[in-house]
């Protein structure tokens, strides 16, 4: 058995930067929103007696509690090592929360976890009960009669093999477990459900799944269905091949639902390849398969109308025309294949896979035989991504009534036979999971890629409860406008803009109108601002699919270079890099495997490169692509690329010629980030990313020669990929660094790192950008929306760092009649407040203290100053002394003593002291 002491494992997050030693821990992030998009939820744990109280774990977004049925929601896991959820689990009655982290799903952005994390005290305090290195727990069964016996169900690593993965029991609420099922080191289990009536009865869904930087394999000869009736003790396998449940190497993922100790429902996503249909032809209209094996003397009779309708229904370049292409194939530039070529991209295995699908069985002998509940295919769930989803709930009381879903949430009322969609109009399209109300006909609660969804008619209308800033954000930029906006782009929700002095708020339902807009759909990728009006942008969705948007006329242009006739397909990244230019706002670059520029806002391109990669590799995810692009502030043509293979390569003269410039650096690696420095045209910052082998180490690099030779600065950062590193704009020692778990600034250039995290719970940092007018960093985060922290003071401490005491800025204060006053008979006393920033190069005891302008004190307080960086307040009230001092010199003035007992100080010119340093403030 395997013994778990009362303490947090730190296995994937070890930190080596003290937060509580930091000298900017007293800076604090700002939630900005949006959460009208919301992120993806993954699991619901509700009160079986008060269904208006529940839980909601999302993907990266961390555990919230409603107890009004979604009206609102806290966040309960912000003080944990993860915000990254598999499944949840809930002892009513005792008050007990328990979460298995790492999110189970496979997605590109899955993020594992840290083991079984407990909580007695309704998430004050959480405890790590142990198995750090599953990295994704699937699910929690408690025994109702005794929730000291725990299950856990474990996929596994998500990238590599591993042997904590399967079924494990404990009896003494998780201090030791034993390991009770595990079929070998690529196969987890990623469903697990009892019988209602008796938890020695289970049944567990094993999923063998292979996920790589470039192919995703999600089916096996181990993925099949056990079952216990010894409480999870023992297992015995039920998906036989007499059983009549699918076997061999096409089973992919299963999911569970045991309406008694005979009924029991699974739907498994089927690999295997049905038969294509034959495609539907008009007459005499071409299609993409004629060309296959067409001769030349064939083509050349084509009749010209007719390809040219191909050409134009098939979205080819403009440039070809019938009468073209013709004189190509006649020249032998081409052959009539190429046609049919042209049309097969990267992407073709992903999404045109011609597979079975989701399929429903049932079995009513307790899982020894199983029968397909439907006659036909269930198209138009999974398409060919059936390991994203793959759930199957039955109404408690009602056998017949079950729901599984896909990108549509469909119901049958008949066992299976018939489905239909309950889908909603403010109902996000993936699902995740969902909870019927055993005792309320049609009450549902549904989460799902958009969020939280109730219903309580079975589906014909939908409350949202997008009450938590959760969103999953890949990329964040900024404008120049006063106040600036902030523009995202996030995981399956699209790409939206807002502003940044955005408050959470539900004043929007009366308004009408939303602060953030949304601008596209899809899964949200990157965005460039023109300046020049801020009216025109680029963006767009996955696979490198962008446009130009001018967001007063709404008109948009699609800004994809494509390949030539006879020339191999582009491959894109999921998160395809686009970038405008430092020196031309009209020069347009966007990364495939090679690196492209347009002189003309998209209008038209020009591969400057040949590929940059080292040339794919065989799957269905498109690999050897650029996944980052920078261009030198400093000289034109000066550009550098990363790429998801390991390489990063420079041009010093606009693309006529690319040295490979890391070799001296690890290998196998994503390159997540390029920088090319605004301060030193020869200085280079790279970050490189092993997530994608499970590798967590964090690599971050940078070259005083263009990439001759590399310096290591990760020095004290965590073990945790790195995702981002920008400079900051004023100070070129001044670093910032987002990786998996957090944000980090330097000082001096990497020697050494601080964490910023007050404000901020543990949650990967995907981007970050600085607004330099504004003076502040905004970061996107992968599963808690977007954040700011004004760094104004920050940017100064390469100037003050050797001071023993300074105080920074002070702004002027305008006065108000309703200091210490209600301003209704209803509403609470005003209090200001007035914060005074302080930095001290140690620990220091000194009073405020604060003079009239003529040098009368009138108020003194003694405060504690930490190492670094200090935000007191100062309630702009007279000191009992200071009041007498100040009218004793001014016998003609009047100060009025305020509702909440106090006297504040009146208009005028103030000194404000903290030991030997002085500034002035003016209350006007």
């Amino acid at each position: 058995m395997q013994k778990i002491t009362f303490y947090f494992i730190l296995f994937l997050i070890t930190t080596t930067v003290s937060a509580q030693d930091s000298m900017v821990k007293n800076l604090k992030f700002e939630s900005i929103g949006p959460s009208i998009m919301s992120g993806r939820v993954v699991d619901l744990e509700v009160n079986p007696n008060n269904p208006t109280e529940f839980y909601v774990g999302y993907a990266s977004g961390g555990l919230w509690y409603t107890q009004n049925n979604g009206t609102s929601f806290e966040p309960v896991m912000d003080n944990s090592e993860t915000q990254n959820i598999g499944d949840i689990a809930v002892d009513w009655q005792k008050g007990t929360i328990w979460v298995g982290t790492g999110e189970v799903n496979s997605s590109r952005s899955s993020y594992a976890g840290i083991g079984i994390l407990k909580s007695t005290d309704k998430g004050k305090t959480w405890l790590n009960m142990g198995l750090p290195d599953s990295h994704h727990i699937s699910r929690i069964l408690l025994n109702p009669k005794n929730t000291d016996e725990i299950v856990v169900a474990v996929i596994g690593h998500l990238y590599t093999p591993n042997k904590e993965r399967g079924v494990f029991k404990s009896l003494d609420g998780g201090q030791t477990w034993k390991h009770t099922l595990f079929i070998d080191e690529g196969t987890g289990i990623i469903d697990m459900e009892m019988d209602p009536n008796n938890f020695n009865t289970i049944y567990a869904g094993a999923w063998e799944r292979e996920r790589k930087a470039w192919d995703f394999k999600g089916n096996g000869e181990n993925s099949g269905i056990y079952k216990s009736t010894d409480g999870g003790d023992s297992w015995t396998k039920v998906s036989t091949e007499e059983s009549g449940f699918p076997t061999g190497s096409g089973v992919g993922r299963i999911g569970l639902a045991v309406f008694s100790d005979q009924i029991v429902y699974a739907v498994v996503d089927n690999q295997g390849r049905r038969e294509k249909e034959e495609e539907k032809r008009e007459e005499g209209e071409l299609l993409q398969k004629d060309f296959e094996k067409m001769d030349k003397a064939v083509f050349d009779n084509l009749d010209n109308k007719k390809l040219d309708a191909f050409l134009k229904d098939n979205n080819f370049p403009k440039k070809y025309s019938a009468e073209k292409v013709k004189k190509m194939v006649a020249s032998g530039e081409i052959l009539p294949v190429e046609l049919s070529n042209y049309l097969k991209d990267a992407n073709a295995d992903l999404f045109d896979t011609p597979v079975i699908g989701a399929e429903v069985y049932k079995s009513v002998d307790g899982g020894n035989s199983w029968k397909k509940t439907h006659d036909s295919y269930i198209d138009d769930l999974y398409y060919s991504y059936g390991y994203y989803f793959g759930r199957v709930h039955v109404h408690p009381k009602k056998e017949n009534e079950i729901y599984i879903y896909g990108v549509p949430l469909l119901a049958s009322k008949d066992g299976g036979k018939t489905f239909k969609s309950i889908d909603g109009d403010n109902v996000h399209a993936d699902h995740h999971d969902l909870w019927i109300n055993p005792n309320v006909e049609g009450h549902l609660i549904n989460g799902n890629d958009g969020g939280v969804n109730i219903t309580y008619d079975d589906g014909k209308t939908w409350i949202k409860n997008n009450q938590p800033e959760v969103g999953q954000f890949y990329a964040v930029n900024v404008d120049d406008q006063k106040p600036y906006n902030v523009y995202g782009g996030l995981q399956d929700n699209g790409v939206w803009k807002g502003p940044s002095i955005y408050k959470a708020s539900t004043r929007y339902q009366q308004s009408g109108k939303y602060p953030f807009q949304s601008l596209m759909g899809g899964d949200g990728m990157q965005v460039q601002i023109d300046p020049r009006g801020d009216s025109i942008l680029y963006t767009g969705f996955q696979f490198g699919y962008y446009y130009r948007i001018n967001t007063e006329t709404g008109k948009r242009k699609m800004v994809k270079p494509q390949h030539d006739l006879g020339e191999p397909s582009l491959r894109f990244n999921w998160q395809t890099p686009i970038l405008l230019s430092h020196h031309n706002k009209d020069i347009f670059y966007i990364g495939s495997n090679k690196f492209h520029r347009s002189m003309n806002r998209g209008d038209d391109f020009e591969a400057i490169s040949d590929d940059l990669t080292l040339g794919g590799k065989p799957g269905n995810v498109p690999y050897g692509t650029i996944t980052s692009i920078a261009e030198s502030p400093l000289q034109f043509g000066l550009l550098v690329v990363g790429t998801d293979d390991g390489l990063v390569q420079v041009t010093q003269n606009g693309g006529v010629t690319w040295a490979r410039i890391t070799n001296q650096l690890p290998g196998n690696l994503w390159v997540s980030r390029v920088v090319a420095s605004q301060y030193d045209k020869k200085r280079i910052y790279i970050a490189l990313n092993g997530y994608r082998n499970d590798d967590f180490k964090p690599y971050l690099f940078v070259s005083e020669n263009l990439g001759q030779t590399w310096i290591s600065i990760s020095s004290n950062l965590p073990n945790s990929p790195i995702n981002v590193i920008a400079e900051d704009p004023s100070d070129e020692n001044i670093l910032f660094v987002g990786n998996d778990i957090g944000t980090y600034v330097s000082f001096e250039r990497g020697k050494n790192w601080e964490t910023l995290e007050t404000g901020l719970p543990k949650v990967a940092v995907h981007d970050l950008v600085v607004q330099p007018s504004a003076k502040d960093l905004v970061i996107g985060t992968h599963g808690r929306s977007i954040y700011k922290m004004n760094i104004a003071d920050l940017q100064k401490y390469n100037a003050i760092k050797n001071s023993s005491l300074e105080i920074l800025t002070l702004e002027d204060i305008k006065t108000s009649k309703y200091w210490g006053e209600k301003y209704s008979a209803w509403g609470e006393v005003n209090e200001p407040e007035m914060s005074i920033p302080v930095y001290a190069n140690k620990n220091t005891e000194a009073d405020l203290v604060v003079k009239t302008e003529n040098g009368i004190e009138v108020a003194r307080h003694p405060m504690n100053f930490d190492a670094g960086f200090n935000y007191k307040t100062y309630d702009l009230s007279f000191s009992e002394k200071g009041l007498k001092n100040y009218l004793k010199k001014n016998k003609d003035q009047s100060i009025d003593k305020r509702e909440n007992g106090k006297y504040y100080l009146p208009k005028g010119k103030y000194q404000l002291s903290i030991g030997d340093q002085q500034k002035e403030f003016s209350i006007k």
